[in-house]
């Protein structure tokens, strides 16, 4: 009897959220999704024998999870989940309101009776920190504290862990041994996802494929003009091309699973399905036996639709002597199961899932032949729209399908070796985004990251090549740069580039992918390039900037001499409560600015924190035409003395002061302005050649020179 051979594909993948300068976590989302989505995945199978499954592990997450497992993971949203309430400083107080919130509130806030009163707290206060804080307790953030972490731990723990289910009885006014316990039960649930993987494998009920180890766009690595292929005439950046950095990334990846469960992976999930020539003839030399990709990948491939007949079979990939087997996941069932069914009942949708499988099958088997069905997606976003993060929808799932005679959940492996393939002798270049590469290139944000990622990887390459090892440091420097620029490789940080998609936490992807980059250069000795302080995002922060009323003549000594001297200064502020983010610190409040005709002036309004061993770096130039800027640089020392390291270069000295404010007169003409003109002004602060803020955020402010005489009254 012809049968329906259904192979699951979950794919497991979290950006790599760590900063390897600071060693810290700038998002917990690894960690969270750990708790709730990578063990229980498998662990639910253990009552569904029958069903067989393959799980996709990308080994920059599996780093990740191993770090949090051993303890050794710096993740200061965990630190201020642990930290006793009382002694929560405002600073943390304001981080635990702002993103201790993020989460489904139907799904996961609103489930915790306590967590949802706190949640509907915060936003009576219309999110507002300091409105906040007068319905916030030490003990209401001892709950919100606990309750957040709580509504992140997966099923099995909080229904049949004695303790854990205990926690959840209670459901508010937690003490500090709360806290502590559900502490150790993270580390705990934490520790067992490894394991229960490996367990699943070593009995063959799961196969473990990989993705190339940072998740990068293979094809665009291999040569980022093929976007012009996939979507003729898409705007393109200057041309990437380093082959060599693909196959790294896959040979790492393929080597990471063998030493972690002691074979050597025979799948791949190219990142976000993106597929090529070049990248199937890696993959095929490095020893992968298959691939899969997308069905709309497919129909370009054929220069047709395949319909259900063409989907559900697997394809051969050859050309030359290299070969590669290809399946194509069913877009529509994958989609079903990512996004529709989570809004209905758990038997509902399971019957409409298999019955839609059934129909789609009728014609092929009718045929005499085996289908074969490719389901795959993301393996732990979709959960927590869910209820009880799909565990019901999941066991209706593989109990019907061990029910059904006709159906057999099976690995990929496993369906490969039971259906022949149809030969191809070409791959279409596309992702499983519209077939094509839109979403991480061709934006003008996406194009300017890559830019950036170009140029930091021309210069590894300069210094590597001119590295001969003499000094002791130069191969772990040179490890480390290499490192950072893999890491930077990788697709997630243009997935929130370009106008697709949008998150709470864009800027933080914006900054993180910043520092990798920077972080590349130190490593190299080098200073990172200007660029590298200013956010690559075209979403504004919101701003307040007032332009000059009047002439400046401020005496330059580092104090607010009198109201006057600034009056008529225009006024730049970032409203940082808007661009506020973990890993960004704002040290700039405000920045006045005037001129007196002759001369330019400035007053930075600092935050009152140490600045010793910091830099300011001031650039200026015409507002128009494209003179280069002229730079000038100042470090912090101890107490408010200032060092002048670099003057501009025209001559003439800028005379600088600080104490409670910096203090700047620029002659105009020691930077190559011209009096009355316009100029483009640029501010920011660095620490260990590593950019902390920048006014503005992006590209340049506008100031006037214009003469007094000029001003309007």
């Amino acid at each position: 009897m012809p049968r329906i051979y259904l192979c699951f594909l979950w794919h497991m993948h979290q950006p790599f959220y760590k900063d390897l300068f600071s060693q810290e976590y700038r998002l917990p989302w690894t960690r969270l999704h750990a708790l709730k989505d990578y063990f229980g995945m498998v662990d639910v199978l253990r009552d569904f024998p029958e069903v067989k499954q393959t799980f996709n592990l990308v080994p920059s997450l599996l780093l990740q999870v191993e770090e949090y497992a051993s303890g050794e993971a710096a993740d200061p949203f965990l630190r201020c989940a642990l930290k006793p309430a009382e002694a929560l400083t405002d600073a943390e107080q304001e981080f635990i309101l702002r993103y201790f919130f993020q989460a489904n509130p139907s799904r996961l806030i609103y489930r915790f009776k306590r967590y949802g009163e706190l949640y509907d707290a915060w936003l009576a206060s219309d999110r507002d920190v300091k409105r906040a804080r007068r319905f916030f307790s030490s003990q209401a953030f001892r709950d919100l504290q606990v309750l957040s972490q709580l509504a992140w731990f997966d099923e099995k723990f909080l229904e049949h862990d004695s303790t854990v289910a205990e926690l959840v009885r209670k459901g508010r006014d937690y003490t500090l041994d709360d806290q502590e316990l559900m502490g150790r039960k993270q580390t705990e649930i934490l520790g067992k996802v490894l394991p229960v993987y490996r367990e699943f494998a070593s009995k063959g009920q799961i196969e473990i494929s990989t993705t190339p180890f940072y998740h990068p766009i293979l094809p665009l690595l291999c040569d980022s003009d093929i976007a012009g292929e996939a979507h003729p005439h898409v705007p393109l950046p200057s041309r990437f091309r380093y082959p060599q950095d693909a196959r790294m990334q896959l040979e790492r990846s393929r080597q990471f699973i063998r030493d972690r469960f002691r074979r050597y992976p025979r799948g791949l999930w190219p990142s976000e399905g993106s597929v090529s020539d070049e990248v199937f003839q890696i993959a095929s030399e490095l020893g992968f036996t298959w691939a899969a990709t997308d069905n709309g990948v497919l129909a370009r491939t054929l220069g047709d639709s395949p319909g259900v007949e063409g989907t559900y079979r697997p394809y051969l990939w050859r050309q030359g002597k290299r070969e590669i087997h290809v399946i194509f996941r069913d877009h529509f069932l994958s989609d079903l199961v990512g996004f529709v069914y989570s809004r209905m009942g758990p038997g509902e949708a399971a019957a409409d899932l298999l019955q839609r499988i059934r129909e789609n099958c009728r014609g092929i088997l009718n045929s005499g032949r085996d289908a074969l069905v490719p389901v795959i997606l993301d393996g732990e976003n979709a959960w927590e729209y869910y209820e009880r993060n799909g565990r019901p929808f999941l066991r209706e799932l593989y109990r019907r399908i061990m029910e059904d005679r006709q159906i057999r959940a099976v690995t990929i492996h496993e369906a490969l070796k039971l259906i022949e393939p149809q030969p191809i002798d070409r791959i279409s270049p596309g992702s499983w985004i519209n077939a094509n590469f839109d979403v991480w290139i061709g934006a003008e944000e996406d194009n300017t990251a890559w830019e950036y990622l170009l140029r930091a990887r021309q210069t590894y390459d300069r210094v590597a090549s001119g590295s001969h090892g003499d000094a002791p440091w130069d191969g772990a420097r040179l490890k480390l740069a290499e490192e950072e620029l893999l890491i930077a490789e990788g697709s997630d940080w243009c997935w929130w580039y370009g106008p697709e998609h949008d998150s709470a936490n864009r800027p933080e992807f914006d900054q993180l992918y910043r520092d990798h980059l920077a972080n590349a250069y130190r490593a190299l000795g080098q200073a990172p390039p200007e660029e590298l302080s200013r956010t690559i995002l075209k979403v504004a922060e919101a701003v307040y900037h007032h332009p000059p009323t009047g002439p400046v003549r401020a005496a330059i000594d580092g104090e607010e001499t009198s109201f006057f001297e600034w009056l008529g200064a225009g006024v730049y502020r970032v409203d940082s409560r808007s661009g506020a983010m973990h890993g960004h610190r704002f040290l700039i409040r405000e920045l006045h600015y005037g001129s007196d005709g002759p001369n330019f002036y400035m007053r930075l309004d600092l935050e009152p924190v140490s600045l010793e061993g910091m830099e300011a770096r001031i650039n200026i130039r015409p507002w128009t035409g494209d003179s280069p800027a002229s730079c000038m640089r100042l470090r912090f020392e101890q107490g408010t003395a200032v060092t002048v390291e670099q003057q501009f270069a025209a001559g003439g000295e800028a005379e600088v002061a600080f104490h409670r404010v910096l203090e700047i007169r620029i002659p105009l003409m020691a930077a190559s302005l011209v009096q009355g003109q316009p100029v483009a002004l640029q501010v920011s602060i660095w620490e260990d050649s590593l950019p902390l803020d920048a006014v503005p955020h992006q590209g340049w402010l506008e100031c006037s020179t214009a003469e007094p005489t000029d001003w309007p009254v």
